[in-house]
């Protein structure tokens, strides 16, 4: 058995789409009888039937899992998180797919596949940016939150930005379109909680050797875009803070049965050895699709 990893297809993306299609295709193409396929977040949004449409092209006859990416939880409706833990699942279940948030899946050899959407706690925000804290808790820069009457309370004081980062001029749409009802880290630390678990329980199981973990934001430094410089200040440099969590990565390296870890989200490839484990973002973005081939 092989085990295929891909990410980031954005079926709801018009130019996206078409790409996701070709390598979808693509994986059917090269996949056997008994293959398995590992989705690591942003198959599509979740509003609308998408997210159907993309995951009803896998021809697979092995074992179909996946996990949400932050684009998943993007609605028009008033609750991302109820939509997290209800909907979506229901909606993956109905068409064969195993919703890895839940439990983990045996795939045999010992060889075992746990998720999880992880998110993200500004660990990875850059210090030379000298913006606050509080503008990165409500996803928006200080030059462009002067453009919003909502966002004047956050501009209150200006004595703790730097003059670069008063340039910044950023939003971060999960913002705008994610409702969870607790704060990023809070959510993190749920989602940690439940990863942690079930890692937890596949290491006490002696039926399993290792274990293969597909997590949605980026869990490691090693697999982060390259720093710009500290003269170079952007609205990229911002939104660097929104791609994942160093402790997510610090929870991983804690389970000795962590063979492999994939993400997503940068839509940046990179790959690295980190302690006992392969790391790899699979890279795919709204112009590249990309996936991964493990031997199970």
């Amino acid at each position: 058995m092989r085990l295929f990893v891909t990410a980031d297809l954005h079926f709801n993306h018009r130019h996206s789409k078409p790409l996701a299609v070709e390598v979808i295709a693509r994986m059917n193409a090269e996949a056997a009888p008994g293959d398995a396929v590992l989705i690591v977040g942003d198959t599509a949004a979740g509003d609308g039937d998408d997210l159907e449409q993309c995951l009803s092209l896998f021809s697979f006859t092995g074992p179909k899992l996946v996990v949400a990416g932050n684009h998943e939880l993007w609605t028009r409706g008033p609750d991302s998180h109820r939509l997290f833990t209800d909907e979506l699942p229901a909606r993956v279940r109905s068409l064969g797919w195993h919703w890895l948030e839940e439990s983990p899946v045996v795939l045999g050899n010992g060889v075992a596949v746990a998720g999880s959407v992880g998110w993200y706690d500004y660990g990875f925000a850059l210090p030379h940016l000298g913006i606050p804290r509080r503008f990165y808790e409500q996803k928006i820069s200080p030059a462009a939150a002067t453009r919003f009457t909502e966002y004047a309370y956050l501009l209150e004081r200006t004595d703790d930005i730097s003059p670069a980062g008063m340039e910044v001029a950023a939003r971060w749409n999960d913002g705008r379109h994610v409702k969870l009802h607790r704060t990023d880290e809070q959510f993190l630390a749920e989602r940690m909680a439940a990863l942690n678990r079930d890692l937890t329980a596949l290491g006490a199981d002696p039926t399993v050797t290792r274990v293969i973990v597909g997590v949605h934001h980026v869990p490691l430094a090693e697999l982060m875009p390259p720093k710009p410089p500290e003269h170079v200040v952007t609205g990229k440099a911002f939104a660097g803070a929104f791609l994942g969590s160093p402790a997510m990565g610090a929870m991983l390296r804690r389970h000795a049965k962590d063979s492999r870890v994939f993400c997503g989200h940068s839509h940046f490839p990179a790959r690295a050895r980190v302690d006992h484990f392969e790391a790899v973002n699979i890279g795919s973005g709204y112009r590249m699709k990309m996936f991964e081939v493990v031997e199970v």
